[in-house]
């Protein structure tokens, strides 16, 4: 089962997130969580948001925080903000500011079920059971 968060229009440049995604990405999400706020960036705050917040949807459906794993994680470019300094003699140079949108998407880790070992013939003979006869 997927569960989807995203933080849309988010002031920080899609190229000042995306190392902080690629550490985020090694992790599962719980771990992703404490680790995150150490890193010293500025855009790991709202990172760590959208994480808590795809965990939130998973766990209001009775998913454990623990048995959850990234499927996707990702930046994109949202729309860039047109701005400009005023420079000597009364020019003006214009420079963008740069959105983000963060999409998280997290799935549940399938456990691999543990196979079943074959009885033993000393184990068979405890229960009167004949091997290779049908009961």
């Amino acid at each position: 089962m997927e569960f989807i968060a995203t933080q849309k229009f988010l002031l920080v440049s899609p190229k000042k997130v995306r190392p902080i995604i690629d550490v985020a990405r090694v992790l599962t999400p719980a771990k992703a969580i404490e680790v995150l706020p150490f890193t010293g960036k500025r855009a790991a705050e709202p990172i760590v948001k959208v994480i808590k917040t795809a965990i939130a949807n998973a766990v209001q459906k009775g998913i454990s925080a623990d048995d959850l794993k990234f499927k996707e994680i990702r930046v994109s470019e949202g729309p860039r903000l047109k701005r400009g300094r005023p420079v000597s003699r009364g020019r003006w140079h214009p420079f963008k500011r740069r959105m983000s949108h963060i999409r998280v998407v997290l799935e549940t880790v399938d456990k691999v079920p543990v196979a079943k070992k074959e009885e033993t013939k000393a184990e068979a003979v405890k229960k009167g059971v004949k091997r290779g006869t049908k009961n």
